[in-house]
């Protein structure tokens, strides 16, 4: 069975709540209208899943109503591609799209503005040049609502993650040394494909060896050794929604301090896991799995050997989203919020252990999306 056939798609009034949502939230960011272009927020709010080009393509929210700005001759596209009936603004190919934009704020009377991130600076310098409107990010009200996931996106992701997972498993018993980087890449794309993922591996890391010393590898195309550590990270989506899964692995017996390091891994997981309550910055998770590290003598921050970068990410639509498991982050853990949890050890020149799961958070503290790995020899 198909990972999708498991689960629902995002439905339209769920995604009419979500637009009620963000423009019954404008006043408290001191917003007259959020600007959203295509990406992930284009995404979550309508469904669309265009991509930007120099051909300007948004969606002005005001509290009384949507406008989205679009070339004339995809009319038909974007028009079959809604759900919902909005108002239009459609601009000729002679013409400046960014001065159609002001003329919908001044019409709106919006006169602070929060423009979508993923909106290149060449469109929000030439906007700031069209429009009297003040211009700032709409990073903090997007993040506020996304952030949380309902049960739908929950379920979602739960079947990405385990498909990924199942993934995971089957290279195990598949791989052997003597096969290079790329035919293992290209049979976890393929596994990916046939359990349903929406365009098979969304990525894939594979390091061997002193490779996996490499956070996110190096170039080339090793030779799994006999012997040598294995180190996967990869992921797909489920309409959309991400997974992102890493196992660091031995077909043969390590030495002791391979072995030491990969439970003290494994300690910092559980340590940031349980560190994850509602109500606590973000950046106590990073803090708990740190402190675990350095008791051993490692680091401390992001000194090697040690852990050198923050500790998870939120994953949504986007593979990394905000709020982050890092220091400085003050964002409160809340319900519906998602995570990666990966406190890697990286020791220069040898060797790197991730291991990587995701959770969520529920009234009662954090859950497993997929459980923690067991063993180094075994990446259940």
């Amino acid at each position: 069975m198909s990972a999708r056939d498991t689960v629902s798609p995002i439905t339209h009034e769920e995604r009419e709540q979500r637009l009620r949502t963000l423009q019954n939230s404008l006043p408290a960011f001191e917003l007259d209208a959020v600007m959203i272009t295509p990406g992930a927020s284009m995404r979550y709010f309508f469904g669309l899943t265009w991509r930007e080009t120099e051909r300007l393509v948004c969606a002005v929210v005001s509290e009384q109503r949507v406008v989205f700005v679009c070339p004339k001759f995809e009319d038909t596209a974007l028009l079959a591609a809604l759900s919902s009936t909005f108002d239009y603004a459609w601009w000729e190919e002679h013409e400046d799209p960014r001065q159609v934009v002001s003329a919908v704020l001044s019409d709106s009377q919006c006169l602070n503005v929060g423009i979508d991130p993923s909106c290149s600076y060449g469109q929000v310098f030439a906007l700031g040049n069209a429009t009297s409107a003040t211009l700032t990010s709409a990073g903090s009200i997007l993040q506020s609502l996304r952030a949380q996931k309902s049960e739908t996106e929950l379920a979602l992701m739960q079947a990405a993650k385990t498909l990924t997972l199942d993934v995971h498993l089957a290279i195990f018993e598949w791989i052997k040394p003597g096969m290079r980087m790329s035919e293992v890449i290209a049979e976890i794309d393929r596994l990916h494909r046939a359990g349903g993922a929406d365009n098979g591996s969304f990525f894939c890391a594979v390091q061997f060896g002193e490779g996996t010393s490499h956070p996110h590898g190096v170039p080339g195309d090793p030779v799994l050794n006999k012997g040598e550590l294995i180190l996967i990270d990869t992921g797909c989506t489920i309409d959309g929604y991400h997974s992102d899964i890493t196992r660091t692995y031995a077909l043969d017996k390590q030495d002791d301090r391979v072995e030491a390091l990969w439970e003290l891994e494994k300690e910092a997981q559980a340590a940031a896991f349980d560190a994850a309550q509602i109500g606590l910055p973000c950046g106590s998770v990073d803090a708990a799995a740190r402190a675990v590290l350095e008791t051993h003598g490692l680091g401390p921050d992001y000194q090697l050997p040690g852990l050198p970068h923050r500790t998870g990410h939120g994953i949504g639509l986007e593979i990394h989203e905000g709020p982050y498991l890092v220091r400085g982050d003050d964002t409160p853990l809340a319900k519906g919020m998602c995570f990666s949890n990966e406190p890697m050890i990286v020791v220069p020149g040898q060797y790197g252990i991730r291991l990587e799961d995701h959770f969520y958070m529920t009234e009662s503290g954090a859950q497993w999306f997929t459980e923690p790995q067991k063993s180094l020899y075994q990446p259940r």
